[in-house]
């Protein structure tokens, strides 16, 4: 642990605090933005199909950028008060131009129509293009904008942590392999960014040279590229971006969940070694996108099973083991914090488990292109990040002493979990129906049955969103009470 002067402390308390009131605004706007879409598809309000692929493409792009930009702010904070000095001002250009990106997104996809999905599979912003052709060019921009703050932000953090405990290959726990005695003690949530934080940066490179294929392409329209080859490149960079995303939040969960067990946990070779599997397998983790593309050699076909199946081991056992050994017998209490790092290590763990078995050939040639990929994505996302983050939250406007027996708030998690859980349930239904994913209208569907099926369960997701919106709210007022109040001073 890093000593910090109050006043470089304070600093990095606004700029968290500054992150968490973006996050607050825009995270219910991004979920309205589905909430309209499974209107549509329930036949409750009709929506052109125009508008439909826009609400897609934004709800797609702005919810996943918000979920990682939050993610790594709350890393950034934990680090920086806990185990590396990192510059205030970086932190701050982080945020600005993401503001800046994500303020070009939103012009390009709400007036310039822009509606490809968030994969931007080409050839599809340059051919049969609905939208106007101005918002190719300014989502392109804005996503090589985002693509550098995350660049900058991630290399320094890196940078630093390396620089604190002497070397990259430390921060992946190495020493702990070697007889030597461990000088310096590696916090698993040091070990766990590390691990989350390279693969994106791999990432990153790949997802740039995408991005500078096609602003070449929208500057010179008559140059064409290999469709397999970006198509490899944007799913490479959308599972890994997704995957690590989600291991940035477990990150915080061995960070602060030992303060309500009074249990430590530290980091030994079990770990290093679980963690360091994790590390090299997740690179290859896309590999399950790839298998209905008959063109692909063999070879990689088989690997991505294997690499699918092996990849989702590690890092769940060894964090479900180690949660369940923190709660065991230990005498918590059972306020809304560790509920929700329970929860949200639940959904992680449920949504894992159907992308694993999304992953298996003979069942993926079925699911894949079904409701079942949405319903595993938004488990693992909703159920599980989003609950470590709020968990995150609730700790940091909470007094130590006022973190037990917040009713109001222990209210709105239950609605929030209902409401989710039966929302993500009405997609893994119309997955096991058969019903296609991204149909704006089920009118399209010939079997009248399946149109029904689809139609109903989109419904019923209605309903169960509003139960999730209004336990979302209610936690929001818990959450604005605590920081409105101005005796109460965040934590650590």
């Amino acid at each position: 642990m890093i000593h910090l002067e109050p006043v470089i402390l304070k600093k990095q308390r606004r700029l968290i605090i500054t992150w968490s009131i973006t996050f607050l605004v825009l995270f219910p706007l991004l979920i309205f933005l589905g909430f309209l879409m499974r209107i549509g598809q329930g036949e409750m309000k009709k929506l052109l199909l125009a508008n439909f692929y826009s609400l897609m493409t934004l709800h797609g792009i702005g919810m996943m950028s918000v979920l990682f930009s939050f993610a790594f702010a709350i890393l950034w904070y934990l680090i920086s008060t806990r185990f590396a000095r990192l510059n205030i001002w970086v932190g701050y250009f982080v945020y600005f131009t993401i503001l800046i990106a994500v303020a070009g997104l939103t012009i390009a996809i709400l007036i310039g129509k822009f509606d490809t999905g968030w994969n931007l599979l080409y050839p599809l912003p340059f051919r049969g293009a609905t939208w106007l052709s101005w918002s190719t060019g300014v989502s392109i921009i804005s996503l090589v904008i985002l693509g550098i703050a995350w660049l900058v932000g991630i290399l320094h953090l890196l940078y630093s942590l390396s620089k604190e405990f002497g070397g990259f290959t430390n921060l992946l726990g190495w020493q702990y392999l070697r007889k030597k005695e461990v000088k310096k003690e590696l916090s698993p949530i040091v070990l766990v960014t590390t691990v989350s934080l390279i693969p994106v940066l791999l990432a990153f490179l790949d997802g740039a040279i995408m991005l500078i294929m096609y602003l070449l392409q929208f500057i010179e329209p008559r140059l064409k590229f290999d469709p397999l080859l970006l198509e490899n490149i944007t799913l490479f960079f959308g599972n890994t971006f997704v995957n690590t995303t989600l291991f940035c939040g477990v990150g915080w969960v061995y960070a602060l969940l030992p303060e309500f067990t009074d249990r430590e946990w530290k980091t030994d070779k079990v770990l290093v070694y679980f963690w360091n599997a994790t590390f090299l397998l997740i690179v290859f983790a896309y590999f399950q996108n790839l298998y209905m593309d008959f063109v692909e050699p063999v070879a990689i076909q088989y690997t991505g099973q294997v690499v699918n199946y092996l990849s989702a081991v590690p890092a769940t056992i060894i964090t479900m083991f180690g949660v369940i050994v923190q709660f065991y017998h230990s005498k918590i209490k059972w306020n809304i914090i560790p509920l929700m790092f329970l929860f949200g290590i639940a959904g992680w763990a449920i949504g894992g488990f159907a992308a694993t078995v999304e992953s298996t050939m003979a069942i993926h040639k079925i699911l894949h292109n079904t409701m079942w990929l949405p319903a595993h994505l938004h488990t693992t996302m909703l159920m599980g990040l989003t609950l470590f983050i709020f968990a995150f939250l609730f700790y940091f406007f909470s007094d130590k002493g006022k973190q037990y027996g917040d009713k109001v708030a222990k209210l709105g998690l239950w609605l929030f979990v209902i409401g989710g859980y039966g929302f993500v349930l009405t997609f893994y239904i119309e997955g096991i129906d058969s019903i296609p994913r991204r149909y704006a209208r089920y009118t399209g569907i010939g079997i009248k049955s399946m149109h029904d099926t689809a139609v109903h369960q989109a419904q019923i997701a209605v309903f169960f969103v509003v139960i999730l919106l209004v336990g979302l709210f209610i936690m929001y007022y818990s959450l604005f009470r605590k920081l409105l109040k101005k005796k109460v001073k965040p934590n650590f």
